[in-house]
């Protein structure tokens, strides 16, 4: 860094603490002079006039002290603060104090070698060291295992979760090389988990697969450079190869065993592994139901693979165990998509193969369905992002349905065109493409870029579908029924689609009469509480900060847009209240986040049955209306405290059960005490809900993301569709796990 330059660091989202009438803001400067430390707070009250500014010095021998008191000033929990509301932003100055400090030369710039890269920057590799990072690990040695079954190599493949926290991937393809590698002068066993960018799959006549998900060489060099130790046992060539690492970095050498005759043509690798806690610092422990969502899907597009995945728990109702093999490949997975629907055509289905490349695809529209599910994949790996197959899939449809239209005369010549958005309506979609040389967007692999797909995987589409419809005119005037309804829903939604144009991101002259907005004019920093009722909002509306928290109580339950067409959805009050207030646009344009009044929106419901319904009813209205929401991590639920206990002058808030019954237990035998369980919202003063649940310094809130649409569209078609069968049959197979003393009635 160049001679007294100044670095500012801002949080990415300011500290804030709660004052009893009046904001505060907080300046905290640290700066350095020799060998001391000076720590200046600048406190000043946001009134009029404007006092002069309040000094306090605190000398700090110790760089850790100043910077321990810096983030508790930062993270507003400080008692000397703890009447005020807190701005913080951190503005750090180093002055050059000789020329050996301020010295920028060769010997700053750092090589990292081998796997560090990896441990470095997880994130470049995995996306996050969070759940979704964690599991990635899973999903990149599966993915190897998946490798070899689409070059017709394994058929079986074996996954097993240990009470441990170890994960064990085992299949029966050729098994990883072994012998010596001519550059790395290492076993290729041991170059390919320990040098990043050394594999197969480069592709070319030389490569080991024509078709893979893996592209870069890097997949299990990260998953053994992110785990604490990682196992690896090759069978081939009549032999059993194992070796051990840890931290990405070998313990053993590569060690060989002959196979007993019996087993003595077994070939396959098996990769068992634990995570690192130092780089997964939020959770190591894997969830079933992540892994058996894509372990499934996996099944469903290697119709010629055996998937077994197990959990093992000495308690046998935690120990699970499942067996994935559809032979009906995509078609059966439209079906088990669309189990809960009434449709309206056969699965259409197609497979085509030209220039090494591969498309299959299978469409089925729905009669009970007012959004689209349009699901991408290439080389098995599921493209959440999209990409050019999806796009060519798109375009074919909505050309193919606009030309059929016209051609039976059901599109009149004075009417519109279909748009896209009224074609796909109802629409189940299967795109699956095998590519020689896929080009995806980093490691993580969400969006295919390849231009030749679209191409093909337009013309394939289009050519199929035309033949398919034109053969079953039933089917066609069905399908055209519905999308021509879609659009006059549209249509006769025009009026209600003024309410949602907006002259600027945050001003509008339509804004709904009960939203009470925020003054903060960035919506990265704004925030919206949508609450039940007008006591909720009430005491919600005392009880925010109105520089950043807007509130918008709405009236009992929403509309269940499950159920709803397109012109139900904008001619109910209270939706075009969420529409407007939020500043959505309409169903179907394109996200654009910017767009958003609010970028974090609040759901904030009772903690009883009532509320929950609301909570899934306003989930319903997000996920079918705008997906990206989720994807963009906008979607939050508020936590409510359950009860409110009194001892002496001492109040504590619990959330759960648990939280009660550990209090309770940190109590002497003889304390007494007062329990209030709180049944509403709107039972709580103003202050009592800020301190609870809207101060950020102490509220809890859970970030809602979609890890499986495809899995979330059916959970949401299942609980909110017109079947009664379905939500029947899963109170019946879950009514003995519920907890009757915990349910509100």
């Amino acid at each position: 860094m160049a001679a007294g330059a100044a670095v500012r660091c801002l949080p990415s989202s300011p500290a804030h603490y709660r004052p009893h009438r009046s904001a505060a803001t907080l300046l905290v400067a640290m700066a350095s002079c020799g060998s001391r430390r000076f720590f200046t707070i600048a406190f000043q009250r946001a009134r009029r006039p404007p006092r002069p500014f309040r000094h306090t010095r605190f000398l700090l021998s110790d760089p850790r002290t100043s910077q321990s008191l810096s983030r508790r000033f930062l993270n507003g929990k400080s008692e000397v603060l703890s009447r005020g509301f807190v701005t913080a932003s951190l503005a750090l100055e180093v002055p050059a104090t000789d020329a050996a400090s301020s010295a920028y030369d060769a010997e700053q710039i750092q090589v990292l070698e081998g796997l560090d890269p990896v441990r470095k920057r997880p994130g470049m590799y995995i996306g996050s060291t969070g759940s979704r990072g964690l599991h990635h690990l899973v999903f990149e040695v599966l993915d190897n295992a998946i490798d070899e079954a689409q070059a017709e190599f394994a058929s079986h493949i074996d996954v097993v979760l240990y009470e441990d926290g170890s994960v064990c991937i085992t299949d029966d393809g050729r098994g990883i090389p072994t012998d010596l590698h001519p550059v790395t002068k290492k076993s290729a066993l041991e170059t390919v988990l320990t040098v990043l960018h050394a594999g197969g799959k480069f592709g070319g006549e030389h490569s080991g697969y024509n078709v893979s998900g893996g592209l870069h060489g890097v997949g299990v060099s990260v998953v053994n450079a992110l785990s604490e130790k990682l196992e690896v046992t090759v069978w081939r060539n009549g032999s059993e190869y194992f070796q051990a690492y840890e931290r990405g970095r070998p313990v053993s050498k590569v060690t060989q065993k002959p196979l007993s005759s019996e087993e003595s043509s077994r070939t396959g690798t098996r990769v068992k592994f634990w995570p690192d806690k130092e780089v997964f610092v939020s959770t190591t422990v894997f969830d079933y139901q992540i892994i058996a969502g894509r372990v499934r899907e996996l099944a469903f597009l290697n119709p010629q693979v055996a998937i077994r995945l197990k959990q093992e728990d000495e308690n046998p109702d935690k120990a699970r165990e499942n067996f994935y093999r559809f032979a009906g490949g995509l078609v059966e997975y439209i079906g088990w998509l669309n189990k809960d629907k009434k449709s309206l055509n056969e699965p259409i289905s197609f497979r085509k193969e030209k220039d090494n490349m591969t498309v299959e695809a299978v469409l089925q529209w729905c009669a009970d369905a007012y959004t689209d599910t349009i699901l991408g994949y290439a080389n098995s790996i599921r493209t959440s992002d999209g990409g050019t197959h999806l796009d060519g899939a798109k375009a074919a449809i909505t050309r193919s349905l606009n030309t059929l239209g016209r051609k039976t005369k059901i599109i009149k010549e004075k009417d519109e065109n279909l748009s896209g958005e009224h074609a796909r309506e109802g629409l189940t979609c299967i795109v699956a493409v095998k590519v020689p040389n896929p080009e995806f967007e980093g490691q993580t692999k969400t969006r295919l870029g390849n231009p030749e797909v679209r191409k093909m995987v337009e013309q394939t589409m289009q050519e199929n579908l035309t033949e398919y419809l034109e053969c079953h005119p039933g089917e066609l005037e069905a399908i055209l029924a519905k999308s021509i309804q879609a659009l006059k829903a549209a249509m006769a939604a025009k009026n209600a689609r003024e309410l949602v144009r907006r002259k600027s991101i945050l001003k509008s002259s339509t804004l709904p009469g009960k939203l009470a907005d925020c003054s903060c004019n960035n919506p990265r920093d704004a925030e919206i509480f949508i609450v039940e009722g007008d006591s909720a909002g009430g005491s919600a509306k005392q009880g925010r900060d109105r520089h950043f928290q807007a509130i918008l109580p709405l009236r009992g339950k929403i509309l269940n847009i499950e159920r709803k067409d397109e012109a139900s959805l904008y001619k109910n009050t209270e939706i075009q209240s969420l529409i407007t207030g939020l500043g959505l646009g309409m169903k179907g344009e394109d996200f654009r986040k910017e767009a958003l009044r609010y970028h974090k929106i609040i759901i904030l419901s009772d903690a009883d049955v009532d509320g929950a319904h609301i909570r899934t009813l306003l989930l319903t209205f997000f996920f079918r209306y705008q997906k990206a929401l989720f994807e963009e991590g906008c979607i939050y639920v508020g936590v409510p405290p359950l009860y409110k206990v009194e001892r002496g002058r001492h109040i504590h808030y619990c959330y759960s059960e648990n939280d009660l019954e550990r209090l309770k237990k940190g109590f002497p035998a003889n304390a007494s005490y007062n329990i209030q369980r709180f049944k509403g919202l709107g039972e709580m003063m103003p202050l009592q809900l800020w301190e609870t649940t809207m101060d950020p310094a102490r509220r809890l809130l859970k970030q809602l993301t979609i890890e499986d649409a495809a899995e979330a569209s059916l959970i949401f078609t299942s609980l909110m569709g017109d079947k009664v069968d379905t939500r029947k049959e899963l109170i019946l197979n879950f009514a003995s796990r519920v907890n009757l003393q915990s349910l509100d009635l």
